[in-house]
């Protein structure tokens, strides 16, 4: 095992205590504290809003942090840069309390900052590893998800008490100092890591090859690849036209996201034309990219069921009943963000299991659960988890009081649905990824919790228009089901699509076939 790897680790678990200690606060503390000013009725949503918004930024920005890491200033760099804007934004956070534009500012540096830093860690781990020592990171990307979630179930469990009993600014100052922490443990490391440096210029880099794809003319040909992208471009300029009706980032990220899917497509109808004006390498490493870009749009999805356990469950846990518990003689009542430790303490115990019991038993019973049959089984069992927590809701809104335990049942299939997909994504996506483009590529899976929460902004605007709040109102339900039925049957119809995809998709090894000193 390489020596360098247990400052990673550490700098992670810190990392995540950081991060989920206030994004797990953030909905109760908009809810209780910064948006009182907004009428009752209208605060959840509004706390759903920014809740959302907030973790579309985490996720967009690594966009960014991956290119100036495999251009520019290599992974360690950015990472330990990138850091210190992550404890600024702490800070923010925990000095302007009661200021919403201080507080929007810190969510911002904290998006921008840990956005930076999100794709090249993991992509940092995988760097440390090459052909000769391989068959032990996937021992490592396990022990690098089950170290977020240790960070994790104790954000989960001690910050809501912090913030009961303390107030915001100790609450969102601690997972600062925590930050500060995992800043000051990578860099003790800096002398034992192996730093692949940043790629240099290449005629046959991904943009380049796409971009002669698109451009290439053939005799008695058109262009229908141009076109295509083109369509796209003008579908962006008119999302982005949209933005006083729907909201500069709905609007921004539907942009993007038409841009990106129209260009694929039209570059995937034109690559053969790159052929001979670049390497038959290259054009074969940007056909990879496309094949990979598909299997993350397909698991954007799950990320938009997952990621409204902090927010949409967090609401329906307000109106549950918590009982009193008592644990070895000390009594206590679950709050509602509390609920959030079940999903990372499961996770511990469901990584091992998968590994020790689960995928041994698959195997004896003739089934391989390769990368792709886990993904697809996680995204199917996401949706049963909504299907539940919407026929919980039912009940709730049928006048039922109930214990907000029963939401253990949601949780424990929505974290197995998190280690088949998540768990797993983060060693398709570097081992699946050509050696020059492995930040950039980590960057887009990350794109994808983006798209997943553009979903969830989509249709929480959706409901609010006339005619679909009167087709709600006709099926007799409340908007809050009638939307956890939406999500569930969405990842259900995408989970059918992805296992026809997952048939046709060969899998490929990118690990390092050089030794790095």
């Amino acid at each position: 095992m390489p020596r360098q790897i247990p400052y990673i680790i550490a700098n992670e678990g810190c990392e995540r205590f950081s991060f989920y200690g206030m994004r797990n606060i953030l909905t109760p503390f908009l809810l209780s504290t910064l948006l009182l000013f907004i009428p009752l009725g209208d605060r959840p949503a509004e706390a759903k809003h920014v809740f959302h918004t907030f973790v579309i930024g985490v996720y967009f920005f690594p966009l960014l942090g991956g290119w100036l890491a495999d251009r520019f200033f290599g992974k360690y760099n950015t990472v330990f840069w990138f850091s210190l804007i992550y404890v600024a934004g702490h800070a923010c956070l925990a000095i302007f309390e009661d200021n919403l534009n201080g507080f929007y500012l810190g969510l911002g540096l904290i998006a921008f900052g840990s956005g930076g830093i999100k794709p090249l860690v993991v992509a940092f781990v995988g760097d440390q590893f090459d052909q000769t020592n391989k068959n032990r990171a996937k021992l490592v990307f396990d022990a690098f998800y089950w170290i977020i979630n240790f960070g994790s179930f104790f954000a989960s469990l001690l910050m809501p008490v912090f913030l009961r009993d303390y107030g915001p600014a100790v609450a969102f100052g601690i997972p600062g100092l925590l930050m500060a922490i995992a800043t000051f443990v990578f860099w003790l490391g800096k002398r034992k890591y192996v730093h692949v440096p940043p790629a240099k210029p290449d005629p046959n880099a991904f943009s380049s090859v796409a971009r002669t794809a698109l451009l290439a003319k053939r005799d008695g040909q058109g262009r229908p690849g141009l076109m295509v992208a083109g369509a796209g471009a003008l579908g962006a300029v008119a999302s982005l036209a949209m933005t006083p009706q729907w909201g500069f980032v709905i609007a921004a990220c539907t942009a993007l996201v038409l841009l990106l899917a129209f260009g694929g497509i039209g570059v995937s109808l034109q690559l053969e034309r790159a052929r001979g004006l670049h390497t038959d390498e290259a054009v074969e490493g940007v056909r990879a990219v496309l094949r990979i870009l598909i299997v993350f749009a397909m698991i954007t999805p799950f990320w938009s069921l997952f990621d409204q356990k902090a927010s949409t469950w967090i609401v329906q846990a307000n109106t549950m009943n918590s009982p009193l518990l008592s644990l070895f003689g000390w009594e206590f009542t679950l709050l509602p963000a509390q609920m959030q430790a079940v999903n990372p303490i499961l996770v511990m115990l469901l990584i091992p299991f998968n590994n020790i019991a689960l995928f041994p038993l698959m195997r004896a019973i003739g089934i391989t659960p390769t990368p792709l049959r886990r993904m697809g089984m996680g995204i199917a069992l996401s949706a049963l988890a909504w299907v539940v927590v919407g026929l919980l809701q039912l009940q709730l809104d049928g006048g039922d009081k109930i214990s907000i335990l029963w939401q253990l049942l949601p949780y424990a299939l929505l974290t197995l649905g998190e280690v088949l997909v998540s768990a797993t994504g983060l060693e398709f996506a570097y081992s699946q990824a050509p050696a020059t483009m492995k930040g950039i590529i980590l960057s887009f899976w990350y794109l994808a919790v983006t798209v997943g929460n553009l979903w969830v902004l989509i249709v929480n605007s959706g409901v609010k228009n006339p005619a679909v709040s009167a087709h709600i109102a006709s099926s007799g339900m409340s908007p809050i089901a009638f939307q956890m039925f939406f999500f569930a049957a969405f990842a259900l119809l995408v989970a059918a699509l992805f296992a026809l995809y997952a048939m046709r998709y060969t899998m490929v090894d990118n690990y390092r076939k050089e030794t790095i000193n």
